[in-house]
C-alpha cells in the first residue's frame, strides 16, 4: 500500500468513526476544499513581497496545517468520486505540456490561448 493510499485510509477512518459521511457530499466536499484554500490564502493577505517570502519561512507550521486541511478534503472527495488522483495529474501534466510547449511558454505567463 503506497503512503498516499496509506493516508486515504486514515482519512476515511477518521470521519467513518465520527460518521459524517453522511455530510461529505461532492459539493460541500468542494466546499470546504476552497473554505481552506482561502484560509491560505489569509497568510498572505496585505503582504508585499518581502513580506510575503519572510512569512512564508517563519509560519511554515501554520500555512502547512492549513495546506493539510486542503489536501484531506481533495483526496477524500477524488476517492468519492473514484478519481485516481496520480492518474488525473499524470494526464494533466501531459495535456499542459502540450498547451505550454516550452518554446513557446518560456518565462512567460500567458495563458496558453494567448501564446
Amino acid at each position: 500500500m503506497t503512503e498516499l493510499n496509506e493516508l486515504l485510509q486514515r482519512i476515511k477512518k477518521f470521519r467513518d468513526e465520527r460518521d459524517w459521511l453522511k455530510f461529505h457530499n461532492h459539493k460541500d466536499m468542494a466546499l470546504s476544499m476552497v473554505l481552506e484554500a482561502t484560509e491560505v490564502l489569509e497568510h498572505f493577505q496585505w503582504k508585499n513581497k518581502e513580506e510575503v517570502e519572510e512569512y512564508g519561512h517563519t509560519h511554515k507550521n501554520e500555512i502547512g496545517e492549513e495546506l493539510a486541511d486542503v489536501f484531506i478534503y481533495l483526496l477524500e472527495l477524488a476517492n468519492n468520486l473514484g478519481i485516481d488522483l496520480i492518474d488525473a495529474s499524470h494526464k494533466k501534466l501531459d495535456q499542459n505540456n502540450k498547451n505550454y510547449p516550452v518554446e513557446k511558454a518560456k518565462s512567460s505567463a500567458k495563458k496558453y490561448t494567448e501564446l
